[in-house]
């Protein structure tokens, strides 16, 4: 499959062959199930103080019958304000955690190299879709082809300006414009700090991104990433795949260094 490189200023420059790699099937479940495994890397480890909410001095009654009451351990008398309560238990105003998580749980999970290699062709097979970026809700009505790929000029971008100038002249100004109508959030989320989200845009994929990174970083929703550190989560945000990529031509021929048999090619295609 035959696509065009662009320019800078959006015009076209030349041809080139797409690797084998943008042909492969979209396979749903092996993104999903590798954006799981991945994302369960970012994952902070959990625990609990080993006699939490068991500090208290309480004891069952001698006997425990006969009282009217229930057997639970009451707190002592010593004029603390809890006296009588019960306590030491889980099912009390104080107590310990029923079931509390412990720190040697093991929260990383593994995953074979091969679903990971196939997770992450499918998700960059995804982004020549013009479905699959339009049910992410991109705004692509004036984007002419998929995928997008804009000359080597890319990388040497070091301004916010030029980064804006650039998308403009792609067609791309409506989809990030699409991001200024988030409602801000009400409840928890808005008094800590959260009212908003910020949304996914454009991700840009070069094989250098020193000064890329930095021209971006006042643009919200648009990410750049090096074609080495490429994973599920920024080609499928929350596993969905279509996210509206640029890649530069450098990155393509990273891609296509990514060796896929006919014979696996054809075994998604089936």
């Amino acid at each position: 499959m035959k696509t065009t490189i662009l320019s800078a200023t959006g015009e076209v420059e030349n041809e080139i062959e797409l690797p084998k790699i943008f042909s492969i099937v979209v396979n749903h479940k092996l993104i999903h199930k590798v954006f799981t495994n991945i994302s369960s890397h970012q994952f902070q480890k959990q625990g609990r103080h080993a006699t939490a909410g068991m500090d208290v001095s309480a004891s069952t009654l001698n006997p425990p019958t006969g009282h009217g009451q229930s057997r639970v351990a009451r707190i002592h008398s010593g004029g603390g304000g809890r006296q009588g309560q019960a306590g030491g238990i889980a099912s009390v105003r104080g107590g310990r955690q029923a079931h509390p998580p412990i720190s040697k749980k093991i929260i990383y999970k593994k995953l074979n190299k091969k679903e990971i290699k196939y997770a992450l062709g499918s998700a960059i097979a995804a982004t020549t879709s013009r479905f699959y970026i339009k049910k992410r809700g991109h705004k692509i009505d004036k984007i002419k082809q998929l995928p997008i790929i804009v000359s080597n000029t890319i990388e040497t971008l070091s301004k916010t300006s030029e980064i804006k100038s650039l998308i403009s002249n792609l067609n791309l100004t409506a989809d990030l414009d699409r991001l200024k109508k988030r409602k801000v959030r009400t409840g928890k989320p808005s008094y800590r700090g959260r009212k908003k989200k910020v949304g996914k845009s454009v991700l840009i994929i070069t094989a250098n991104t020193e000064k890329l990174s930095k021209a971006c970083n006042a643009l919200p929703g648009v990410d750049v990433r090096s074609v080495h550190d490429l994973n599920i989560i920024d080609l499928a945000p929350g596993s969905q795949v279509g996210r509206l990529t640029i890649y530069s031509k450098n990155a393509i021929d990273e891609i296509a260094r990514i060796k896929f048999t006919k014979l696996e090619i054809l075994e998604k295609v089936l």
